[in-house]
């Protein structure tokens, strides 16, 4: 499970930032002492940096240069620092990308795997396994001992959510919040109908009863 290291000193954005990776499948640390930034992110041994420009006594950029002075590991800037020169400066000190705030979830994620897929140059698929059935994220597909099938993109944010979070309640709000970006303006018979659809996808691979359903509180596999 790759290790997302988290620059940011903004405590909501932090947690949100958290909640976000987490539900997506990484394991996360965040940075607590914005003195030694280079030499705990380096302690940490992540996969990928997450870097904000605006911290305490110091400046993202300065960081980024620092940091890619001794490691090769792929670096994102998050910032609301968004200007042109913000995002040129950024690159020429060696970030990867550069993502203005406020930030889309899915777009955060989906440019954290692409960095992450580039820096293993191809080489490694995102695979979860648990409770014999295997999810291929690169390829959106599910196998198990009765075949393979492959999966709608709901189909496959939902059983990825869930596989990734195996042995644990994941709610139906957390869900809604992944495949949609936010859980206020959505039917909730929605994610019922996509729960369901899924269950019936996997049946054909003869997985039957792989989706416990926890009345009031969620789904977990």
């Amino acid at each position: 499970m790759p290790l997302i290291y988290v620059v940011e000193d903004d405590a909501p954005i932090r947690g949100e930032l958290v909640q976000v990776l987490e539900r997506n499948g990484f394991e996360v640390a965040c940075c607590e002492a914005f003195d030694r930034v280079v030499e705990d992110a380096q302690a940490a041994h992540p996969d990928l940096v997450l870097l904000d420009l605006t911290l305490p006594g110091t400046d993202g950029q300065l960081i980024c240069h620092e940091l890619r002075a001794v490691s090769e590991v792929p670096i994102i800037v998050l910032t609301s620092r968004a200007t042109e020169i913000d995002e040129v400066m950024s690159m020429t000190m060696g970030a990867d990308d550069f993502i203005p705030k406020p930030y889309s979830a899915r777009v955060l994620v989906a440019r954290i795997q692409a960095l992450l897929r580039r820096a293993t140059g191809g080489s490694e698929r995102s695979v979860l396994e648990h409770n014999g059935l295997t999810l291929d994220l690169s390829r959106s597909v599910a196998m198990a001992s009765g075949g393979q099938i492959e999966l709608t993109k709901n189909e496959m944010r939902i059983l990825g959510l869930l596989m990734a979070h195996a042995g644990t309640i994941v709610s139906r709000e957390e869900i809604m919040r992944d495949l949609w970006d936010s859980d206020a303006f959505v039917d909730d018979n929605t994610l019922t109908v996509n729960i369901n659809r899924l269950r019936a996808t996997l049946a054909k691979i003869g997985v039957s009863d792989y989706l416990t359903t926890h009345r009031g509180r969620g789904y977990s596999v």
